[in-house]
């Protein structure tokens, strides 16, 4: 059989897979798009030369390395059946293109594995992906086809190849109350690797990167980027390999023993999305966008336009007043808030954060008319009603715990470790996750609640199931479904992912969910960064960005209404504080930027964003498309230059464009200007205080 060159195109990037005579498939090449009738010379190993020193056979990088057997990089798989079969070869391969993508099946006979490659699904067979989306979306499945139980210590879902010319990687750690920080490591010969044990997302390990060239900018140059869609543990690695080029992996990181293969058993891996873009990161990100909106709930519903809500939590805590919140209801409504939701507090016994998670039963002390005066009130007032729950835990001190010690996840001969004061309720058991579901969902019915804010306050340790064994990847199944049967059973109910802020914010949970809460920390000057790096992997529209107290609860400093809000309304706005204690002045306020913000909604959410810095602190957001944007610049410390810098603006396209200043108050004062010029030369801006924002509207004519 001759060698065999598959390629496949999309709007920007190309992907050339080699079919040699004999063994598995090779990675040619993935980048920037290559012309339709590119030929890629004669096959790879012709090209290669034994190099001294080297086995007689190269082994070059395919679509799935394995350990053993000459290949001598990082391996796709690492497993074995007892101390045996640890490596792994092919005796039979192939290759398939059918309309939605392609399908690379491999098999073992001697080691009795077989694994399924599935590249893209695609909407066209020539078509790499989704023109409006332009990801790669990959998942790989291992089947045990041998005897006896095979044991999994690791399997990528996806192997990617990277250019020699990579040189360096781009990723997002932080913690709670300061998610999305961005670092940036040089590639070289040593491995790079990032690893999450923390059993859900985690604030400090997004499962995602973006690896950039020399002289790729935020917005012009080749810039790759992948994330794993998973909750739970992951692990990405970037390798230097012989020829000088990159292997990117990216998969679960599995506990010992969580993962043993019965014969004829299969895993399949969470889907890696994956993308190339000549737009640097902002295309990346754009991509992303794209994808995620497209794999939502209801992918063939559009979202409703995102309704600005009042959350309870920094204005009352856990201090529940019946009347009061009434009260909060008639302010909310009458500033132009639409969804008023009940944080944490109002359920049996919960004076604290100490006790009575898992008692999902209403506080008859503090409302002891029950949750519905409340409820008909909100919705009385036009407003809808939503709850905050955090079903996966239990505190010790709950009637639940009590009466069923064994539903929490731990180790037999290990001290039960708590955070927050709470444990882990182990929803692998249908016992668990049908009392959750009959409690929080008769709530729902009850109430008529068309919103959860769904939390979940700790990290995942002494994580044992009934039997002892390694849950993580099980809990983060079980999270899946009992989402799904909300979903299923209460199709209008929107959910929020928040877990301590922003310590789930994956692609995996993401089909579940209408919003993630971006962090606990309100601060705008923080929040700056902090929903850049959001954006780098999510759309705006799914970002919950709030208007809160000042000072601010969570670092001390205090801020105007005008310049939280100009930050707030990137995303999905909220306003998160006592409106009681607002003067009439602040409460006019705030409802003339709720009421930009439903102005502006439909050019905020659904369309492209685009995020830079001008120098001198001066930062600028965008949204929209190249023919219509609302533009965002803040002016973060005092002014270091005489006169402002312009602000240049990337994502313009050449034509007639009419700018004019569109903050609530502000005289429109439009002018005219050439989208060669606003990229190039830039848009004149005014000299500004510290915390200060202006908002410009520009449409090309």
């Amino acid at each position: 059989m001759a060698d065999r060159i598959v390629s496949l195109h999309g709007r920007d990037q190309s992907l050339v897979i080699e079919c040699p005579a004999e063994g598995p498939p090779l990675w040619r090449y993935w980048g920037q798009r290559l012309d339709g009738d590119f030929a890629c010379g004669p096959p790879l190993l012709e090209t290669r030369p034994t190099p001294s020193f080297s086995l007689d056979q190269t082994v070059p990088f395919s679509l799935f390395p394995t350990f053993g057997l000459g290949w001598f990089g990082q391996s796709a798989l690492l497993a074995h059946r007892q101390g045996s079969d640890f490596a792994q070869g092919w005796t039979a391969s192939s290759l398939k293109s059918h309309a939605d993508g392609l399908i690379c099946t491999l098999e073992d006979a001697v080691a009795g594995v077989s694994v399924y490659i599935d590249i893209v699904k695609l909407p066209v067979s020539d078509v790499l992906a989704d023109p409006a989306t332009d990801v790669l979306s990959i998942t790989t499945s291992l089947t045990n086809i041998g005897e006896g139980v095979l044991d999994l210590h690791w399997l990528a879902a996806a192997s990617l190849p990277l250019p020699d010319t990579a040189d360096r990687v781009r990723y997002f750690t932080g913690r709670h109350n300061g998610e999305f920080v961005q670092q940036t490591d040089p590639l070289g010969r040593a491995l790079w690797r990032r690893e999450n044990r923390r059993g859900l997302t985690s604030h400090d390990t997004f499962p995602g990167a973006l690896v950039l060239l020399p002289g790729t900018t935020e917005h012009e140059g080749l810039a790759y980027g992948a994330q794993l869609a998973w909750s739970g543990n992951t692990q990405q690695q970037i390798e230097w390999l012989d020829d000088g080029r990159y292997q990117w992996q990216l998969g679960e990181w599995l506990a010992p023993g969580e993962v043993r293969l019965a014969p004829g058993e299969t895993l399949r891996s969470p889907v890696v999305r994956a993308t190339c873009s000549t737009r640097g990161p902002g295309g990346v990100a754009a991509n992303f966008q794209a994808a995620v909106r497209a794999a939502r709930p209801n992918g063939d519903r559009p979202l409703k336009p995102r309704p600005v809500l009042i959350n309870t939590w920094e204005g009352y805590y856990f201090n529940h007043d019946p009347h009061r919140l009434m009260q909060l209801a008639d302010a909310a409504a009458s500033v132009g808030i639409e969804r008023f939701v009940l944080d944490d507090g109002w359920f049996h016994g919960r004076d604290d954060d100490t006790s009575a998670l898992g008692d999902w039963w209403v506080d008859a002390s503090t409302y002891p008319d029950g949750l519905a005066p409340l409820a008909r009130h909100v919705t009385s007032l036009g407003m809808e009603f939503g709850l905050w729950v955090e079903p996966e835990m239990v505190n010790p001190d709950s009637e639940l715990f009590r009466a069923h010690p064994e539903w929490a996840l731990q180790i037999a001969g290990r001290p039960l470790a708590t955070a927050r004061n709470q444990l882990v309720l182990d929803l692998t058991r249908a016992d668990v996750t049908d009392y959750l579901f009959d409690r929080i969902g008769a709530l729902i019915a009850e109430l008529k609640v068309s919103y959860i804010k769904w939390d979940h306050n700790r990290d995942l340790a002494a994580a044992g199931d009934a039997e002892g064994k390694a849950a993580y990847r099980q809990q983060i199944a079980a999270v899946y479904a009992l989402l799904g049967r909300f979903r299923s059973a209460f199709p209008d109910l929107e959910i929020e992912s928040c877990a301590g802020g922003g310590g789930r914010i994956d692609a995996g949970i993401a089909p579940y969910v209408e919003r993630f809460w971006t962090s606990d920390c309100i601060d705008a000057l923080l929040r700056i960064d902090m929903q850049k790096g959001f954006l780098q992997f999510m759309p705006p529209e799914m970002m919950g960005a709030h208007i809160g107290a000042s000072p601010c609860h969570s670092t001390g400093r205090s801020f105007p209404i005008a310049f939280q809000a100009a930050v707030a309304c990137q995303g999905h706005l909220g306003v998160e504080l006592d409106l009681l204690s607002l003067d009439d002045k602040e409460k006019a306020e705030l409802a003339d930027w709720i009421a930009f913000y439903k102005q502006w909604r439909p050019l905020l959410h659904g369309g492209d964003s685009w995020s830079g810095s001008a120098g001198d602190g001066l930062f600028w957001h965008a949204a929209g498309d190249a023919s219509e944007w609302l533009l965002f610049v803040y002016r973060t410390q005092p002014m270091q230059l005489r006169h402002a810098a312009p602000v240049r603006l990337p994502f313009v396209i050449p034509g007639l464009y009419d700018v004019r200043r569109a903050d609530p108050g502000e005289s429109p004062d439009e002018r005219q200007f050439d989208g060669s010029w606003l990229r190039q030369a830039g848009l004149p801006v005014p000299p500004g205080m510290p915390q200060t924002a202006t908002i410009w509207h520009g449409q090309r004519r």
